[in-house]
Parts: C-alpha cells; sequence; structure tokens
C-alpha cells in the first residue's frame, strides 16, 4: 500500500484537487435524500409549508391563538407580527405578517415555535368537530349560569369569558396531557394548523404545495448535474493521473532494465521482466483509479452519511452498525480466502508467458524434433493452472456480491419496520424513514467501496512489490560517482591485468589471471575448447560484467573508473548471435549514429560482404527488417551485424565468433577487406575454426579458463598442446608441417 502511494507522491496537486473535488460530490449524494424527505414529508402531507409558524395569520386567528399562549409570552408574539398589506397579499380579510427580521432569524423562529407549537396544536384541536371537543364544551357550560351564553358558542369565545387565571389554569392542564408527545408530531399538527389559517385568508394552498415540489425538484436536479460534473471530473483525473503513473513507471522500469548487466538479467528472467513491465503495471494503474475514485471518496460518503443519520433519527443507528460488522465479516472471510491466491496469480502469469516465449523462439526446433503434442501438454498445463486460480478468484468475487446484496436488502427491510413503528408512533415522518434508508445505503456503500478494493489490493500490492524490486535492485555494473576519462590521444590499447572473474553465486572462477595485451593495428585472437571462457572474456570489455580479480584497462585507464557510455563508445561490439531490429536494413546498419550518411552505411556493407545481397532487394537498403531478423538468412544477420560494427569506426573492435555462419569464401574476402579497414584500431577476434585466425598477431588459447598459450599460429603448433590438438582436427597434416617447419617436421617437432 505504502509504495502505491510513493507512485502518487509526485501527482500530489492532482490528487489534492481530486479530494476537493470528491467533497462536492459527497455534499451533492448526501443533499439529495434531504430533498427527497422534504417533498414527502413537506411537499405532500404539509402541503408545502416548511415553516414551523404561520408566516401570515388572520387577525381573528391571532387573537384565538393567543388566548392559548402564556400571558408572559403574549407581547413576544404580537411583536414578532405586523399587519399585512394588499402587497403581501391580495384579501379582504384583516391579517398579519411575520417580521422579516424575525423570519430571516433562525433563532428567533425557534424561539417562537416554543412559544406558539402546543398552543398550534391546541387550537387546531378546539378548531375541530368531534365528541371530545363537544363533551368539553357541554361541561363548560353546565358550570356557567343557565342562559348565560348560546349553545352554538366557540371553544375560543368561552374561553375569552373566562377569568384569565381559570384560562390559563386550563391551557395547563391541556399542556401537560401533551407532555409526551414527540416533537415530530407537534411539528405535523402545527403544520396542520398553518394551513387552516393560509386557508382562512384566501392563500392558495395548491400553487404553495406546486411551488415548494417544483422548487425543491429544480434544487435536485440542479445537484444531481453538479453529482454528475464531480463524478466525470474525478474520473478524468483519476485516469488521467493512473495513466501517468503507469507510463511513468514503465519508462522508469525500462530505463533501469536497460542498465542492467548480464548479472541482473540472470536474476530477472525475461519472462518475469515483460510481465511486471505489463500485466503489473497494469494492476498497479487499475487499483490506482480504484483509490482515487473510491477508497478516497468511501470515508468522506461514510462520515457525511452518518452526521446526516445522526440528524435525521438517532434511534436507528444501531442498524447501520449491524450492516457494517456483517459486511466485514464476509469480507474477512472472502480475504482470508482469496489473498493467498493474488501472489500465486502472479507467478502463474509469469510461468505462462515463459513457457509461451520459450515455445515461440524455439519454434522450428520443437517441429524438427516432432515435441508439439509435449509442448501443447506443457503449454496446456500453465494455461489450466492460470484458469484455475482465476477461476477461484473469480468465483469468491462473484459470491461477494450477490451477499453483499442481500445485506443491504435485509437491512433495508430491517430500516422499514422499525421505522413504519415510528411513523405510527408520530416519532418520525415517512419522508425521514426514506431518507434514513438512502443514507444507510450510502453508508454501506461506502464501506462496501472500501472491502472490494481491500480484496484487489493485495494483488496490486504484490505487482507494486515486484515492479519495486527492479527499480530498487542493485545493479551489479555502476559507472563511478567521479568518473574519469580515457585519453584524448588513446588509440584502443586493451591491458589484461590479472584478470580473474566468477559468475554471482558460483563456487569457482570462470576466468583465472588472464594476462595479455591487445594492441592497436593487431588482431588478437582468442581460441579454446567449448566452455573455456572464451566469450565470458570478451564480455568483460564492454563491462557486461565486472571483473572479480585483477583490472582490465584501455588506453591505461581502468574501465570501471569511466562512465559506461564512454567506455563503449570506443567499442564496435559484434555478438556471437547476429541481432538485428525491426526497421530497415539502412537503419540496422546505421544504429549507432541517426545521422549516419548513406556513403558510410554503404561502404560498411561492402567491407561486410552484405552490398552484393542488398543490392538485389527491389528497395535495398531500404528493404524492411522484421522483428528479430526473421526475414534474412543467419549469414545475412551476421554479415549486417559486422557491418553496423564497422560504420561505427570504433577503436576497438569485438567479433564473438561472429563469422561462424559465413561460407569459407566469403569469410576470407570479408576478412581481407575487413584488415584494411581495421589497421589502426584494435581488433578482438573469438573463433573456432583455424582458419579464421591464421594471420592473427596475437592468438590466445583459452583452456579451462586459463591461458594456455600466447602467440602466432606458427608459434603455438610448435609450444601449445592444446592449440595443436584444435589445429591438427580442422587443417590437414601437410598444413600443420608446413606452418610448423616448413619442411615436413611438424610432428616430430609437436612430440
Amino acid at each position: 500500500m505504502g509504495k502505491l502511494f510513493k507512485y502518487l507522491k509526485q501527482h500530489a496537486g492532482i490528487v489534492l484537487a481530486i479530494i476537493v473535488v470528491l467533497f462536492v460530490q459527497a455534499f451533492c449524494d448526501l443533499s439529495l435524500p434531504t430533498y427527497t424527505s422534504d417533498i414527502v414529508n413537506v411537499g405532500i402531507q404539509q402541503g408545502g409549508i416548511d415553516t414551523d409558524v404561520p408566516e401570515q395569520i388572520g387577525k381573528d386567528d391571532l387573537e384565538n391563538l393567543l388566548l392559548l399562549v402564556p400571558s408572559d409570552d403574549v407581547q413576544t408574539v404580537r411583536d414578532a407580527y405586523r399587519e399585512g398589506t394588499k402587497q403581501d397579499l391580495d384579501t379582504d380579510v384583516e391579517f398579519y405578517v411575520l417580521k422579516d427580521s424575525v423570519a430571516k432569524d433562525d433563532e428567533k423562529i425557534s424561539e417562537l415555535f416554543e412559544i406558539l407549537g402546543k398552543p398550534m396544536l391546541l387550537a387546531e384541536g378546539l378548531s375541530s368537530d368531534s365528541d371530545e371537543l363537544d363533551a368539553m364544551k357541554t361541561q363548560i357550560l353546565s358550570q356557567m349560569p343557565e342562559g348565560a351564553v348560546s349553545e352554538d358558542v366557540s371553544m375560543f369565545d368561552i374561553l375569552r369569558m373566562m377569568p384569565e387565571e381559570q384560562r390559563e389554569a386550563m391551557v395547563d392542564q391541556m399542556e401537560q396531557q401533551m407532555s409526551d408527545m414527540p416533537d415530530t408530531m407537534l411539528e405535523q399538527t402545527a403544520a396542520v394548523y398553518i394551513e387552516h389559517v393560509y386557508k382562512t385568508i384566501g392563500v392558495d394552498m395548491n400553487a404553495l404545495r406546486t411551488g415548494y415540489i417544483l422548487t425543491t425538484g429544480a434544487k435536485m436536479l440542479g445537484l444531481a448535474f453538479l453529482g454528475l460534473l464531480a463524478s466525470v471530473t474525478v474520473g478524468l483525473l483519476a485516469s488521467r493521473t493512473a495513466a501517468a503513473v503507469g507510463r511513468d513507471l514503465r519508462r522508469n522500469v525500462f530505463h533501469k532494465v536497460v542498465g542492467f548487466s548480464n548479472s541482473e538479467f540472470d536474476h530477472f528472467s525475461t519472462a518475469s521482466l515483460i510481465t511486471r513491465s505489463t500485466n503489473d503495471i497494469q494492476q498497479i494503474q487499475m487499483v490506482i483509479v480504484m483509490l482515487l475514485r473510491m477508497v478516497l471518496y468511501a470515508p468522506i460518503l461514510a462520515v457525511g452519511g452518518i452526521y446526516k443519520v445522526i440528524h435525521t433519527n438517532v434511534s436507528m443507528t444501531w442498524i447501520i452498525a449491524l450492516g457494517v460488522v456483517l459486511i466485514m465479516l464476509l469480507v474477512l472471510v472472502l480475504f482470508l480466502c482469496v489473498m493467498p491466491k493474488f501472489r500465486i496469480l502472479q507467478k502463474m502469469v509469469d510461468r505462462v508467458n515463459l513457457v509461451t516465449r520459450e515455445i515461440l523462439t524455439g519454434l522450428s526446433v520443437i517441429r524438427a524434433f516432432h515435441t508439439e503434442k509435449h509442448e501443447e501438454e506443457r503449454f496446456d498445463k500453465a494455461n489450466k493452472d492460470l484458469t484455475k486460480t482465476n477461476l477461484f478468484v473469480n468465483r469468491a468475487m462473484t459470491f461477494m456480491m450477490p451477499s453483499m446484496m442481500l445485506i443491504m436488502n435485509g437491512i433495508s427491510i430491517l430500516i422499514m419496520w422499525t421505522g413504519a413503528h415510528g411513523v405510527d408512533n408520530g416519532q418520525m415522518q415517512v419522508g425521514d424513514m426514506m431518507a434514513f434508508i438512502q443514507y444507510t445505503m450510502q453508508i454501506i456503500m461506502a464501506f462496501l467501496m472500501i472491502c472490494m478494493i481491500s480484496i484487489m489490493l493485495p494483488r496490486a500490492a504484490v505487482a507494486a512489490g515486484r515492479v519495486d524490486e527492479i527499480l530498487t535492485s542493485e545493479t551489479a555494473v555502476k559507472d563511478p560517482q567521479k568518473a574519469e576519462h580515457f585519453p584524448k590521444e588513446g588509440r584502443g590499447l586493451v591491458e589484461f591485468d590479472h584478470v580473474s572473474f566468477r559468475y554471482p553465486g558460483a563456487e569457482k572462477d570462470v576466468l583465472h589471471d588472464i594476462h595479455f595485451t591487445a594492441k592497436p593495428g593487431e588482431t588478437t585472437a582468442i581460441i579454446g575448447s567449448t566452455g573455456s571462457g572464451k566469450s565470458t572474456l570478451v564480455n568483460l570489455i564492454p563491462r557486461f560484467y565486472d571483473v572479480t580479480q585483477g583490472a582490465i584497462r584501455v588506453d591505461g585507464q581502468d574501465i570501471r573508473q569511466v562512465t559506461q557510455h564512454e567506455l563503449r563508445e570506443k567499442l564496435g561490439y559484434v555478438p556471437q548471435k547476429g541481432v538485428l531490429f525491426s526497421g530497415t536494413i539502412a537503419s540496422n546498419i546505421a544504429y549507432s549514429n541517426e545521422d549516419m550518411t548513406m556513403e558510410t552505411i554503404q561502404e560498411a556493407a561492402e567491407i561486410a560482404q552484405a552490398k552484393e545481397f542488398i543490392e538485389e532487394k527491389p528497395d535495398e537498403y531500404d528493404s524492411p527488417i522484421s522483428q528479430g531478423g526473421g526475414n534474412v538468412s543467419g549469414g545475412q544477420k551476421q554479415r549486417l551485424s559486422i557491418a553496423r560494427a564497422v560504420a561505427k569506426h570504433p577503436d576497438i573492435f569485438i567479433f564473438d565468433d561472429s563469422f561462424s555462419a559465413l561460407d569459407y569464401k566469403t569469410d576470407t574476402v570479408l576478412r581481407q577487406a575487413l584488415k584494411e579497414k581495421t589497421k589502426d584500431s584494435t581488433v578482438i577476434i573469438v573463433a573456432q575454426r583455424i582458419s579464421t585466425i591464421l594471420h592473427a598477431e596475437q592468438i590466445i588459447v583459452l583452456d579451462e579458463g586459463e591461458i594456455a598459450g600466447i602467440g602466432t599460429h606458427e608459434e603455438l603448433l610448435k609450444n601449445c598442446d592444446a592449440y595443436y590438438q584444435i589445429a591438427s582436427s580442422q587443417l590437414s597434416q601437410a598444413e600443420l608441417e608446413q606452418a610448423v617447419t616448413g619442411s615436413g617436421k611438424g610432428e616430430a617437432a609437436h612430440e
């Protein structure tokens, strides 16, 4: 997880912008349930009345209401209203309007509702026609002198005729009976009373209801559009950030791999490097999108949802806790089952890539030995193992979603069951229950998002660890911190000063105490039996490996004290296996310099004896070369590789058995042309054929990693048994005798 955030560090500004936009999105998402609740509670149930106290009230209704207000608070109520005018409402009824200073002050409105809440409930009850009210009226009239009051008089008229102390005592008694009534019931009844007084003064209730619903609906549409815009913006920024991280990781991995020595390539297989550069980075990129889009959003949504729930209805918060616990338990079980499989999964992807690469690159050998069936079975096994593990992971993930939906739907039913009792008891409204369901789903979805990403994180963490293993790996061959330089007058003198080399992890040296000098203008040939260390020796010069003991010097300078770039600028290297790149013949020859002239390219091709087959092609030097040089023969590939080195004009030529695919005639002509071109350069040739190195000024014979002899062809035939054995297997007896003595005594000299 830490590695994933490390990759995001350089994109901190965009991540901060994403967090800000996520807060906007969360605000929109969390506001919508509130507006839904308002439409149901206020727009539908309360007829569009969204105030706790009447904003407009008829004079008679106000006077009746004040009869139920304690005498100490009557003046406070009167001060809150002013006389209404035609501009306020076109009606013939005398009415009062709530002052602007009160209407815009929430504290004053709350204070006014504290005073008028229960009186409005009483007023609504006293205005209704019910048996209970008739019984109360009859009881009061029976206590008054007969004929003093008409029987059709209203309760408000009766209260008005009562002494103040008696009226207040009666009101207190009625309020005490309502002391256990929930605030929700009080608010709903207040809305009914306000609707009654509005109708009395001629307010159009249909227009009020429609206006409120349309206004609230318009706000919901605006918030939905803003939330959509925020969501799209976050998705865009997250995708761009993840793509940038993926691009940077691929670039860094590629740069790191390009700088690897052969030791690192021995540690990381090619198939694994390809998987890490593609599949693993893709995993990281996908998870980063989800991190920015979901993981950052989930806690914002969860905290906001909990805050909203607390302000909606505290009594049902236990349901949310239950839902979260059930989800966490489910995810924990899945997590324990799936997590170990993710590590295995990446290794199996490596295995499939390895087998595929081996089969594709060795297809000709497979066909030649008729082992297609065996290779098919080998690939089929790797593929089935990967498929089986993938199926297990995907089935576990598939099981998770129905389980999550079951929990969410069960929670919804539980909320409805509990909420229905609350609505029935007057403890909450229908709209509040609907909002509570939506908030609960949002909170559970937030935890669900976190849980889903937590299951994907292990695989991404494995991928990040594998990529980081490349990026943090120590390269065995490094440039010095303070690099030195080759002397400007240097021409490419190569010195091996008691060099020994051992492969990393090996128990003994491959090369031991190698000591010789290769001079400019001369050809130094290296020959020996298979496995004697010839290619290993020349691979030490370009620093594909570093020596274990001793030193290699070029123009008197230890090659470890200069940069690899400066060293390799002096080299023209032709590998044992010719390597070409997709492009054209010209681009492959001019590989060391994109601005190379056509004359130089043609000259190099002519020296390498490649001109003839190039000019036979329709497009000549613009002829395409397929990947790996698959559309040219082995000999043509080798000649183009030699031409590439010749075109560079280096101080040091290294030919690692680079003439093996050439016929004798081409080999002879090529070496003659090459000798003229390289007369001022140091030439080092690794060869298997004696004919290739007959005229070398210096031949080094290797035997099991040690120098068995150094000298010319003639000298070695006389003095080196290992060389004589190689020569006798390739040359005739007459050629041997002529080389040794020129008079037929070669064998005796050997003995």
